[in-house]
């Protein structure tokens, strides 16, 4: 079993080494009405479509509005570069801080995370039920003792054990898919999950991560910037 310290080197020299700065990928959604939508991904659940947007959100409809969907060739910039200087200028720093210290989980890691989960609102629900800043499922929340998944101390708190749990089990990348899409399909296709949301998932909170070190004094990827 890994200790805190070996798992946190771990994770931010992969971080650094596996993802550079280059551009979000995202897709052109046309719909029959004649608009069209910049998203993240789309994926069909129980007769139903999901649209991540690019800029953050979902939105749900009926498939037979989408008329087709293309790759969109205009390169954004990732969303990482607009991160704040350092973690102590971003939200529920302090709690953060202490909570991933607690666990041994880096900090910047839980930032990422909830960044890609909830861009930090505590009362956030996606359409399949998951809760707060980490977005719990309810099974998930219970396995942690989490009864007020609302509450941004318990939520982080569940969460941080969570994903403490997966990074014991999995490689960093396997681990984030697992948070998004569960250990059960990261068994079953050997890796990560051939789903366009997970794998934008990962690379989305791994860019965020390289960002978050390289502005974070004393980390190996500052220290890299630097030389």
């Amino acid at each position: 079993m890994r200790t805190a310290r070996t798992l946190t080197g771990a994770i931010v020299v992969s971080a650094w080494c596996a993802f550079g700065s280059s551009p979000a990928e995202a897709d052109i959604v046309f719909l029959t009405s004649g608009r069209s939508l910049s998203v993240r991904s789309v994926r069909i659940d129980e007769g139903r479509a999901l649209l991540t947007l690019r800029q953050g959100g979902e939105i749900e409809c009926d498939p037979a509005l989408i008329a087709r969907v293309a790759p969109d060739e205009i390169p954004y910039p990732d969303e990482a570069d607009d991160l704040a200087e350092g973690l102590d200028d971003l939200p529920f720093a302090r709690l953060i801080d202490q909570l991933a210290a607690r666990h041994g989980v880096p900090a910047a890691l839980v930032h990422a995370v909830i960044r890609a989960e909830s861009a930090y609102d505590a009362r956030a629900r996606s359409i399949k039920g998951a809760m707060g800043l980490m977005q719990l499922m309810p099974a998930t929340a219970e396995r942690y003792g989490v009864t007020e998944p609302y509450d941004p101390g318990a939520n982080l708190d569940g969460g941080i054990r969570h994903l403490r749990s997966l990074l014991l089990r999995y490689d960093l990348p396997r681990a984030l898919a697992a948070y998004n899409a569960g250990a059960g399909a990261v068994e079953r296709f050997h890796g990560i999950p051939p789903y366009q949301e997970t794998r934008l998932y990962v690379r989305k909170v791994m860019a965020t991560l390289s960002a978050l070190t390289a502005r974070t004094p004393g980390s190996p990827a500052s220290q890299s910037a630097q030389d």
